[in-house]
């Protein structure tokens, strides 16, 4: 166990140097308010992020440290695109009357391909398809009067020359505009994974990459267990950039962590 803390406190490190902190960060006030509701929307890496270590539930913790007692509503969905989240966003967040609803939408809309005889077929989202979803999401959503928080996309793969990954690009700088045109608050993680895995060094051996049986790295992954589902300083990561979103100091943050990495 001592060797296990160890080594996340080390690559935990690494991480927590990322974060350049704006003199006024401090003075920031936490958006979301006491009795309120957190839907978090998304795929299987948000799926993922419901269990005990995942993102969300690290995320209600902290907030809930606060005194706040919050409620949340798991809302991520394997393999979801952004049309299929629009498609059950009355029944999976809307009709549960959220007060808050976080996005985290884009890898498959990138990543998504069926193999048939052999031949991979794109079934994902292009991108100008992909804009009018993620529009009429938040539109949606907020005629519900559910405010919106924007996450942009992970990494497909821990490798940022990766084909995928360039492609997500023009993704997630769709995400970073609509939040900056709606002033709604931005959760980048994929700025954020982009920093850590230049931070965090690297330790040789294989990279898994999950749906890619002939992707091979050698690399061991830092970040995710398998190049796009999260791990637990992944998911960390993850509950860092969401708890900035919604306004928690660079202080409780840290205390966060260091109580998630103690455990």
């Amino acid at each position: 166990m001592k060797s296990r803390n160890s080594f996340l406190t080390t690559f935990s490190l690494a991480l927590s140097l990322l974060v350049i902190i704006p003199a006024s960060a401090e003075d920031r006030k936490l958006a979301v308010k006491d009795g309120e509701t957190i839907a978090f929307m998304g795929d299987s890496i948000t799926q993922g992020g419901a269990k005990k270590s995942g993102y969300i539930s690290l995320v209600m913790e902290a907030l809930n440290k606060e005194g706040l007692k919050l409620t949340r509503i798991a809302a991520g969905k394997s393999g979801n695109r952004s049309n299929d989240m629009l498609a059950r966003l009355d029944a999976s967040v809307i009709s549960k009357k959220p007060n808050w609803m976080t996005l985290s939408c884009g890898v498959n809309d990138v990543w998504h391909f069926t193999l048939r005889l052999g031949k991979r077929t794109f079934t994902g989202v292009p991108l100008k398809d992909y804009k009018s979803n993620i529009l009429e999401i938040i539109a949606k959503a907020e005629a519900a009067e559910i405010k919106v928080i924007i996450l942009t996309s992970t990494m497909i793969g821990e490798d940022p020359e990766k084909e995928t990954n360039k492609t997500l690009i023009p993704y997630n700088e769709f995400l970073r505009e609509i939040a900056k045109e709606k002033g709604l608050p931005l959760a980048d993680l994929s700025k954020d994974m982009h920093a850590a895995l230049k931070k965090i060094p690297d330790v040789k051996g294989k990279a898994r990459m999950f749906g890619e049986p002939k992707y091979e790295r050698k690399i061991q992954n830092k970040l995710t267990t398998d190049g796009c589902h999260m791990n637990t300083l992944g998911n960390i990561m993850m509950a860092k950039g969401v708890l900035r979103a919604f306004g928690l100091s660079e202080d409780k943050i840290a205390a966060a962590e260091k109580s998630w990495l103690a455990k």
